[in-house]
């Protein structure tokens, strides 16, 4: 997909459209409400992939303290631009803003893009069972 371009301004990405993808579409969000989306986007570095027309056609979202941590969460690429490279162009946008901040540590959790982000060097958790959840 030619002329994609990814913004980290919330103000041009439409949340209405990101509530949508995930509530309706995204296996882990079903039935996030409005609100919530709003709240996460407004405490998260956002990264929205807009096509030549400035429609949004991929979202990112990340989570951090921008010391030590960040997590990668709620990525999702709108069918009709799936496989043109879009979730690809969102994950190298993420390293590279995440990288000069030297953290320990970048996280995410991915049902079927491990390919996407292997190309951008994330790996399999090297010991995933020293890791714990609240809530899961």
């Amino acid at each position: 997909m030619t002329g994609v371009r990814v913004t980290t301004q919330l103000d041009e990405i439409d949340l209405d459209v990101v509530h949508r993808w995930l509530s309706e579409e995204a296996y882990w969000a079903l039935g996030r409400s409005r609100e919530l989306v709003e709240r996460a986007a407004r405490a998260s570095l956002n990264f929205g992939a807009l096509d030549a027309d400035g429609i949004l056609v991929g979202y990112a979202r990340v989570v951090t303290d921008a010391a030590t941590f960040a997590w990668v969460c709620d990525v999702f690429v709108t069918p009709s631009a799936r496989g043109a490279g879009v979730g690809t162009l969102l994950a190298e946008t993420i390293a590279a803003a995440v990288r000069p901040w030297g953290l320990k540590r970048t996280m995410l959790a991915t049902a079927d893009a491990h390919g996407v982000y292997e190309k951008v060097g994330f790996v399999p958790l090297p010991n995933p069972e020293r890791m714990m959840v609240l809530g899961g």
